[in-house]
């Protein structure tokens, strides 16, 4: 059944400013929407972030791979997605001022609050980005929108840009995506740093010897005594971790050998657990 599309009324952009939303940082930050304000384009996702250690609201799979990708840079310091540009009244002037009609609830015929997919920190600095499918460029009243978001951010003098499907590299952010969920391994305290340096030995040679993923660490579990599944995700953990180096440009699948990829063990993240 299709979400139903929750009215804009502007009791309920009050409610939301009292609620915090679209304040704070990192942890704290409070998107302005979130996956139950509006129907999704595609599947929306609430994973929990690396960089922030916060649930992201993404509300559609391209968002959520520009996710993937923010969060596995070492450069991103915060992320803050479904970010909104109050005050309305400014974003209203706006589009008065360069003649666009400023978006509206169809019902209601209240102004929405318009919202940046997400405002990254990246080395220090503030980066607006508007993630959108490239068939959505093409769409004249989608782009009269892009300029009144875009007017916004240069008045603050932040970098704004539009991210489309075909800026994205499909392997890279496959890659993480099956890493992604291992970032936080509780194996890893629970097993104690004598029985990972021992898994990470045994795994390395069976996959430097050209043993496939799979069955390196099907073999690993059996010679270490753990529960079947316990090794390959600690492999998924170690590339999360950036324990191990891969070439992430090259579709990790488990069921290949790993001799293509360059494995790097730091022994100094291995003793304070990853």
């Amino acid at each position: 059944m299709a979400k139903r599309k929750r009215e804009i009324t502007e009791a309920k952009i009050d409610r939301f400013i009292k609620e915090g939303r679209g304040q704070g940082t990192g942890k704290d930050y409070i998107p302005w929407l979130r996956v139950q304000d509006v129907p999704s384009e595609g599947r929306a996702t609430r994973g929990v972030g690396w960089t922030t250690g916060r649930r992201h609201e993404l509300l559609s799979d391209i968002e959520r791979d520009y996710c993937y990708l923010l969060d596995y840079s070492d450069d991103v310091s915060d992320i803050r997605e479904q970010f909104p540009l109050l005050p309305l009244e400014e974003t209203k002037l706006i589009a008065e001022r360069i003649g666009v009609k400023h978006p509206a609830d169809p019902k209601t015929g209240i102004a929405i609050v318009m919202t940046t997919d997400f405002l990254v920190t990246y080395k220090e600095k503030q980066y607006a980005r508007t993630v959108k499918p490239f068939s959505e460029l093409e769409n004249e009243r989608t782009i009269a929108k892009f300029e009144i978001e875009r007017v916004y951010w240069a008045e603050r003098h932040v970098d704004w840009g539009i991210i489309t499907d075909h800026d994205l590299p499909d392997i890279l952010i496959r890659n993480i995506e099956w890493v992604h969920k291992e970032f936080d391994n509780d194996d890893v305290s629970e097993l104690g740093v004598f029985v990972i340096q021992n898994l990470q030995k045994i795994l390395s040679e069976r996959l430097s010897s050209g043993e496939n993923i799979a069955r390196g660490c099907s073999i690993c579990d059996e010679q270490l005594g753990l529960e079947i599944g316990t090794s390959l995700a600690l492999f998924r953990h170690f590339i999360a971790r950036k324990i191990w180096s891969v070439n992430m440009n090259e579709r990790i699948i488990p069921s290949h050998p790993a001799k293509d990829f360059m494995i790097n063990v730091t022994e100094e993240k291995l003793a304070k657990g990853g």
